[in-house]
């Protein structure tokens, strides 16, 4: 944990060391503000019968140090929690870019489920360690040090049960609970997982549990899972709930041996009454710092678990490596598959020893069966995997000696899964260009034929769309993914399975559209659709690992 943790903090130390002087400086404002109320108060008791007493200097502190203290914790939570909210973007954009390489082709030993309680969970588990374990720590040994320096000078003879008491309470009692924890804290993080892996391997597959009569089976399974998570974060909540607790005993039993101790001072007369009782709620004050330790320590085994699951995808090394010394990819040029194969896991083979030969500007469609091998032909030209024999090359440059950047920017993809992400329309067509004018995205709408349902809107291209495009029909949910593919600058478009999931009508108008827009850029479209007579230059049959030449 300490090995990801310091390699993120690392990144942002200018934030943390600024959260961390905050928290120093409210913790020595919240002990001075309780030590000179104490001397303050006790003094201005005596006065009335006895002695007198400066009002004006002591009242004068109070607000000053209790001005101090809530500024300083002000800006303490906002600094501490921009700068944890920043490290958990860090912590999410460094899993993602691992998962990227992993998830297109299934290509890493983890499901679905597994990958989003990696990304969700096991990233929010890390959210508090900064503010609850670190900077606590931190905090409680640098208020330990300027403590004992202000009794070693006032009331040296308390100076050794206040560091024991502290210490227990802040550091050692903490370490107890976060090493028994730790089992606790894994079985939190796996359960939870687990439920997710459940949750949403129900929902992926619920078409194929419903038409197997195994919702029950999969229900039972989440209910299952529900249980075990419950179990877990109960343990773990009866850990995190001492913590306040233990604050309180470790107060209160450090205030009664440093009166125990101070009470001999007093009558021997080295110390004052006001001073004491001023020093005897300073040791209180300090004791401030023990609840957030005590609390980040009962979810430090889960934290722990946690970073271990995220470090495993850090540390994954990915299937594709760029070459040393890549070679630019060539503007123009065939496209040419000599002699691929690719087989799935061990003996489903899917390609096997398939040429093709792609003309620049070309457009070809390849049918084929579900499972023929289609999609993966198209990700193997996007090098989401590499060929296990043979070779793709792209102007007569193989497509593994180039970086997979350029080759990505050469290629574009339109799938049959495609998203409308949440946002605005413009947002999801500067997907493919970022800096694209509104000119260039109102032209691209008119080819997707969608331009004048885009003017129709109140808002136009600023129109909010809902989660997953719910505001767009399925047709215009694909026109629009079609006008972000026809943005982007790529000179060969692959199209998977455009139409899937489209009724006929809608089908053959998108099919046709599609093909009359995409002139003067090589077009690869694998499909189930019918296709217009004369659409496309060529079309084959993928069967058997191989291509054939139709009609």
């Amino acid at each position: 944990m300490m090995r990801l943790l310091f390699s993120l903090f690392a990144a942002r130390a200018g934030g943390l060391a600024l959260a961390l002087a905050l928290s120093c400086l409210t913790l020595a404002a919240g002990v001075a503000l309780f030590g000179v109320s104490g001397w303050f108060l006790t003094g201005a008791s005596l006065a009335t019968s006895a002695m007198a007493f400066n009002l004006f200097g002591p009242s004068s502190m109070v607000r000053g140090f209790s001005f101090l203290r809530i500024v300083s914790r002000y800006f303490e939570r906002l600094a501490g929690h921009a700068t944890t909210f920043k490290i958990l973007s860090d912590i999410r954009v460094r899993i993602f870019s691992r998962l990227i390489p992993l998830v297109p082709l299934k290509a890493a030993a983890h499901r679905t489920g597994d990958f989003v309680a990696r990304l969700t969970a096991d990233v929010e588990a890390l959210d508090m360690m900064f503010l609850q374990v670190v900077a606590p720590i931190a905090t409680a040994v640098l208020g330990a040090l300027g403590l004992g320096l202000f009794l070693w000078i006032v009331l040296p003879d308390a100076l050794p049960v206040v560091l024991i008491g502290f210490a227990l309470t802040t550091l050692f009692l903490p370490l107890l609970i976060a090493l028994s924890g730790q089992r606790t804290g894994a079985a939190t993080v796996r359960t939870a997982a687990d439920l997710r892996v459940a949750v949403l391997d129900g929902i992926d597959g619920h078409a194929d549990l419903v038409a197997l009569g195994a919702v029950d089976g999969a229900r039972h399974a989440v209910d299952e899972a529900v249980a075990s998570v419950r179990k877990a974060r109960l343990r773990q909540s009866w850990r995190v709930a001492f913590g306040p607790a233990f604050v309180v005993l470790g107060t209160g039993a450090t205030a009664i041996a440093t009166l125990y101790v101070g009470l001999p001072v007093l009558e021997q007369g080295r110390v004052t009454g006001p001073v004491l009782v001023g020093a005897l709620l300073a040791v209180m004050a300090v004791f401030e710092v023990s609840g957030p330790i005590l609390r980040g320590a009962g979810k430090l085994g889960a934290a722990s678990a946690a970073a271990r699951r995220v470090q495993s995808l850090v540390d994954m090394p990915p299937a594709i490596r760029d070459p040393a010394q890549p070679i630019a990819v060539p503007d123009a040029g065939d496209i040419t598959f000599e002699q691929v194969g690719f087989t799935y896991g061990r003996d489903q083979a899917v390609l096997a020893g398939l040429d093709l030969t792609i003309r620049d500007g070309e457009h070809i469609a390849i049918i084929g069966e579900s499972g023929s091998g289609k999609s993966t032909l198209l990700g193997l030209l996007l090098r989401l995997v590499d060929v296990e024999s043979g070779g793709i090359g792209m102007g007569g440059v193989d497509i593994r000696a180039v970086r997979q950047a350029d080759l990505h920017a050469h290629i574009a993809l339109l799938s049959q899964d495609a998203p409308v992400f949440i946002g605005t329309i413009r947002d999801n067509l500067k997907i493919a260009d970022p800096h694209a004018a509104d000119a260039a995205l109102w032209g691209v709408l008119e080819k997707a034929r969608l331009d004048d349902f885009v003017r129709s809107l109140p808002q136009g291209l600023d129109t909010w769309l809902g989660e997953s495009g719910e505001t767009l029909s399925a047709g215009q949910a694909r026109r629009l993914c079609l006008a972000r593919t026809l943005l982007s600058p790529a000179k060969v478009l692959l199209l998977d399975e455009p139409t899937a999931g489209l009724d006929r009508p809608t089908e053959a108008e998108f099919l046709a559209d599609l093909l009359a827009v995409t002139t003067g850029r090589t077009l690869i479209l694998a499909t189930h659709a019918a296709l217009p007579k004369g659409a496309v230059d060529r079309v084959y049959r993928l069967e058997e690992g191989a291509l054939t030449l139709e009609g």
